[in-house]
């Protein structure tokens, strides 16, 4: 079995149950799977493959909780530039609906190397258009080719507008199809065991685009297979005057009567909620995943992070798609987790007289959330919201998944009384390693498992084919 030695890190930071940082320090795996994790002196002296990290941090590969591959062939649209969501999707849905097999292979490939050279190591995408042949089976091929951990959704979108829908009606397929397809992806790829580097979820795609009759076919489903559920969910105001207008309730109540609130289930985004709300969650177990560049893209709000994690909510973090991005470096989501919790404390009203917010107010300080909280958020975070146990955390008996950051870069001179802190609150750089199951996807800051160049070429391509097609 190979063996993989990374030592000499100047701070490890381990994400267990104590949040050990260690200091000179390195970790031991075999066969992708880590034995030993401590002190330099106290690791090993030998394997197969030896890293000498002097200079470098480590930390627990990064688990991106919302993504849709498929938007990075749509990135940075004129239509879609200066607009909030529902227009956003209009001006979009056709387009997603055009592409093709080969279209999505490069989309996925340009996707997730973006987030490896990030730090990311398993990758969720909310797969949910299907047409002109496309399946599951196109996104987990090209992942396998990267060799990133893959979580995808045989996603699905059902209510055209003739059925009160946002989506068109040529751009949705029949429940009966969906379910019928759902069934085929679990039985084929789904793997449940430890160190698993393939699941499936269902994920019907969000209130406004499914009938309450396939979210509750997609919970039976689910539930009788084992896997988790995902849809978007208090995104933004839009949705909650047209769950308010078609059902008569707020979004999470329309939940409730459906049987989707539950600890195998986790929402994207879930900007709008009240503190009820928060508190169903947590006592539920139902997850969410926070996407801060989407919703300031969008101007869709402030998710209420702090609150979350005060409450006990399994918290995670996503890119969300390029669409919505025009990016997928998940470190760049972690310090604008940090930032817009802190922009959130300043759009509070001030009780009485106090007009200034300070972290040592003691009123305000337990608002702020630190960049421990948003890497913490990052990591370990993103594996309870997807179920995991065996990701998020540098433990014995867990994958040997990390990356690596080089300190001595400019943008960190200067900054290392707290080397931990500085990754976040100093401008992103990118991993000088990225390591899955023991396996390097970035080597010295490069991809290595597959011939790029050739990718993004191909992927330019495919992407002017189909905006041409719809401008």
């Amino acid at each position: 079995m190979a063996t993989l030695l990374a030592k000499n890190a100047d701070i490890l930071v381990t994400m267990d149950g104590q949040r050990r940082e260690l200091k000179n320090a390195g970790l031991f795996a075999r066969d992708g799977i880590i034995e030993t994790v401590g002190p330099t002196t106290e690791l090993p002296d030998t394997a197969d493959r030896v890293l000498d990290l002097r200079g470098h941090i480590v930390l627990p590969g990064m688990i991106n909780c919302h993504h849709h591959l498929d938007q990075v062939l749509t990135k940075n649209l004129p239509r879609g530039q200066n607009t909030n969501l529902f227009p956003w999707l209009q001006a979009h849905y056709r387009i997603w609906g055009s592409r093709t097999p080969e279209d999505t292979r490069t989309a996925v490939l340009v996707g997730c190397t973006e987030l490896a050279l990030s730090g990311c190591t398993t990758v969720f995408d909310h797969a949910y258009v299907f047409q002109n042949g496309c399946r599951v089976d196109d996104q987990i091929g090209a992942a396998a080719e990267l060799g990133v951990r893959f979580v995808v959704s045989r996603g699905s979108m059902s209510l055209g507008q003739s059925k009160g829908g946002l989506p068109p009606d040529d751009c949705v397929e029949s429940e009966k199809a969906i379910l019928k397809d759902c069934i085929r992806a679990i039985e084929t790829y789904h793997d449940p065991a430890p160190g698993s580097m393939r699941q499936i979820v269902l994920a019907p795609c969000s209130p406004f685009s499914v009938s309450a009759d396939l979210m509750r076919e997609s919970a039976k489903m689910a539930r009788h297979y084992g896997v988790h559920l995902h849809t978007h969910l208090c995104e933004t105001l839009d949705e909650e005057r047209y769950t308010l207008q078609h059902k008569g309730l707020r979004p999470v109540a329309y939940m409730e009567t459906l049987d989707w609130v539950g600890n195998d289930v986790w929402y994207a985004h879930a900007v709008h909620v009240d503190d009820d709300e928060i508190r169903l969650f947590a006592q539920k177990g139902a997850g969410v995943c926070h996407c801060p560049s989407s919703n300031m893209r969008l101007a869709s709000g402030i998710a209420p992070v702090k609150k979350y994690r005060d409450a006990g909510v399994k918290t995670g973090l996503g890119v969300d798609g390029s669409s919505s991005n025009d990016g997928s470096n998940l470190l760049v989501e972690v310090r604008e987790t940090m930032l817009l919790a802190r922009l959130k404390i300043g759009l509070l009203p001030p009780e009485g007289p106090r007009t200034v917010l300070s972290s040592s107010d003691p009123l305000r300080a337990k608002e702020w959330v630190t960049a421990r909280d948003a890497l913490e958020i990052a990591t370990i975070g993103g594996a309870s919201v997807l179920g995991r146990t065996d990701i998020g955390s540098l433990e014995p008996g867990k994958c040997a998944d990390f990356f690596t950051l080089d300190l001595n870069h400019v943008t960190y001179a200067g900054g290392l009384a707290d080397p931990v802190a500085a990754i976040v609150f100093c401008a992103p750089t990118g991993a000088r390693h990225t390591v899955v199951g023991g396996r390097f996807i970035v080597d010295n800051g490069e991809i290595v498992t597959i011939d790029m160049p050739p990718v993004i070429r191909e992927h330019n391509r495919n992407a002017a084919r189909l905006a041409a097609l719809h401008f």
